[in-house]
């Protein structure tokens, strides 16, 4: 018997729940539940890019073209803060009445944003809406892990990926026609009756067991203050260094020097309290930490495209909302259909390592691709790189998630989920707001620089004044030459070959992928999946040989599992996925 010691240092806490078997629910009840998620999931998805189309003609009647990165990023900062806290709070206190608040927090911020008439109210709104949208996200995936079974969980995972490829379209197609007919304010309007209906479908639908009584547990208050100056110093350094202010200036460096003492804190905060927010266990587990690292990489690749892709098909290409969304379709369907083919192939196999490995070095070919674009490019090239990028996409994002999740017990599915899919987001966090704040300077610079070089060539020719701050599509489209070709120019050149910058993150994320172990994806709802794993290994080989057999339908690659889970209690490298307790050796 362990002492307490393992859960002062951070390990698990035993709460009555965590002894009983979780109540599988029947197939009609999780589907009405799932139909619930789904609409939440979509919510918060498609407001990470309905303003893409609609950004420069908002930043143009607002004057705030120098603030456009911060109507995207403060979303997704503020989501990005907010995930491990409702993964840890969900977990200690139940998720149904905070998925609620969530949700009605995500539709005060549209309200703000709706009403908006300068960017300050705007950013506050989107603020709102990202605390609001981060408990929607990851309370969606936490809700699924605890009713549905790994094994079988791969087919919703795959369709609730289907959402993001979803949205990742229908976001700027349903931004570039409200634009361009009722006005882009339509874009927050139509969250209401989504957030009605999914406030509904919780009421009724979600059933989730309560929590058996016990004492109540104490919130890791520092540690999610200490979180929240940590992902801002990230996000404000990307966004500020070398645009706002000078890299080595005393703002920049007093930044950096708190976002590391906070690290350091934060650290020890969470291996001190008894429920940390983001418990320090956890990357003692291979599939955790392997799989966080790859998806951080995968965030800054995906969201550094999406984020300032529509603007730059309208700009350079000189068309109209509707189409730069049109223009995405390849990339959604590409998504949409590997998303939920490879949710199926994984629950019906049980394997899965090789589809994130491809699917990484599929989106690291696209971002080379899309480097290589020119202000003259056919359109069809611009839209096989983004078909390129979605099939990558879709192989990889939802299965990491599904890994992740597989390797803890459903007590602790809510912390493992939040925490891997917070680095996700800082990454993606970090492609906005990296790429942004260097489009933005890019962009500025080079209108500057080309307004001086036309000014030399033609001095006896007074150009027109032009505000880089102000300018929108229509304005571009109807500019002169050579100030039309100066601008389309300096557009591409200014955000195209930052894809290159981002190309190598994709292949890191492959190296560490490389080294991801196959950990048998469970097959039923257990309290600790490792006593499943232990018993597969015990004293009775031929109970186990035949358990891990009916797993697997291929003799060979049978006999490699029960080997492998025979030399994982031994390797040292796995062995957080069998004891909770904070410690390193199998339980006992």
């Amino acid at each position: 018997m362990r002492s307490n010691q393992g859960l002062r240092a951070g390990g698990m806490p035993k709460t009555p729940e965590d002894r009983s078997e979780p109540e599988q629910m029947k197939t009609s009840a999780i589907i009405l539940l799932f139909v619930g998620l789904m609409i939440a999931m979509f919510m918060f998805s498609l407001n990470q890019t309905v303003l893409a189309t609609a950004l420069p003609t908002i930043v143009g009647e607002l004057d705030g073209v120098d603030q456009m990165l911060w109507v995207s990023t403060a979303f997704m900062l503020a989501s990005t803060i907010m995930m491990p806290i409702y993964g840890k709070v969900g977990d200690l206190f139940g998720r149904k009445p905070l998925f609620m608040f969530a949700i009605c927090c995500f539709l005060l911020g549209s309200v703000f944003a709706l009403i908006a008439n300068d960017m300050s109210m705007l950013i506050f709104g989107r603020v709102l809406q990202g605390i609001g949208g981060g408990g929607m996200m990851i309370l969606s995936q936490s809700i699924i892990a605890s009713v549905v079974p790994a094994r079988e969980r791969g087919k919703y995972m795959g369709i609730m990926g289907s959402a993001f490829a979803v949205s990742s379209v229908a976001g700027p197609l349903i931004g570039g026609w409200l634009t361009e007919g009722p006005g882009w304010r339509w874009a927050f309007a139509i969250n209401f009756p989504l957030g009605i209906i999914a406030l509904i479908a919780a009421a009724i639908f979600l059933k989730v067991p309560k929590r058996a009584p016990g004492p109540r547990p104490k919130i890791d208050v520092i540690g999610m203050a200490l979180i929240s100056i940590v992902t801002s110093c990230i996000v404000l350094v990307s966004a500020w260094g070398g645009h706002d202010y000078e890299w080595g200036s005393w703002q920049i460096n007093g930044l950096i020097i708190v976002g590391v003492l906070a690290i350091i804190g934060f650290i020890l905060v969470e291996l001190k309290v008894s429920e940390p927010v983001i418990p320090m266990y956890l990357f003692k587990n291979r599939d955790f930490l392997l799989c966080t690292v790859a998806g951080l990489f995968i965030g800054v690749g995906m969201f550094g495209v999406l984020s300032y892709m529509p603007t730059y098909l309208q700009m350079v290409h000189g068309i109209d909302a509707t189409v730069a969304g049109l223009m995405m379709v390849p990339m959604m369907g590409t998504m949409l259909i590997s998303s939920t083919l490879i949710g199926f192939v994984v629950s019906r196999t049980g394997k899965y390592k090789k589809y994130p490995l491809m699917g990484i070095l599929i989106m690291a070919a696209s971002l080379v691709l899309l480097s290589q674009l020119k202000a003259d490019s056919a359109a069809w090239e611009t839209m096989g790189c983004l078909a390129l990028l979605g099939l990558g996409l879709g192989l990889s994002m939802q299965t990491l998630v599904l890994v992740v999740q597989n390797a803890f017990p459903v007590a602790m599915v809510g912390t493992a989920t939040a925490s891997n899919n917070y680095f996700r987001q800082v990454g993606a966090t970090l492609g906005m707001a990296f790429i942004g704040s260097v489009f933005t300077q890019r962009l500025l610079d080079n209108i500057k620089d080309g307004m001086g070089e036309l000014a030399k060539a033609n001095p006896s020719q007074p150009l027109p004044k032009v505000s880089s701050t102000g300018l929108t599509p229509q304005i571009v489209a109807e500019m002169p030459e050579p100030l039309h070709t100066l601008i389309i120019t300096s557009y591409n050149d200014a955000l195209v070959p930052l894809f290159l910058w981002v190309a190598p993150l994709a292949v890191l994320g492959f190296v560490f992928l490389c080294f991801l172990p196959n950990t048998p994806l469970a097959q039923t709802l257990k309290a600790d999946p490792a006593k499943r794993e232990l018993v597969r290994v015990g004293a009775d080989s031929s109970a186990s040989l035949t358990d891990v057999s009916q797993s697997h339908t291929d003799s060979s690659d049978s006999l490699a599992e029960k080997a492998r889970l025979k030399e994982s209690t031994h390797d040292g490298t796995d062995h957080t996925q069998r004891s909770w307790d904070g410690s390193s050796g199998p339980a006992h």
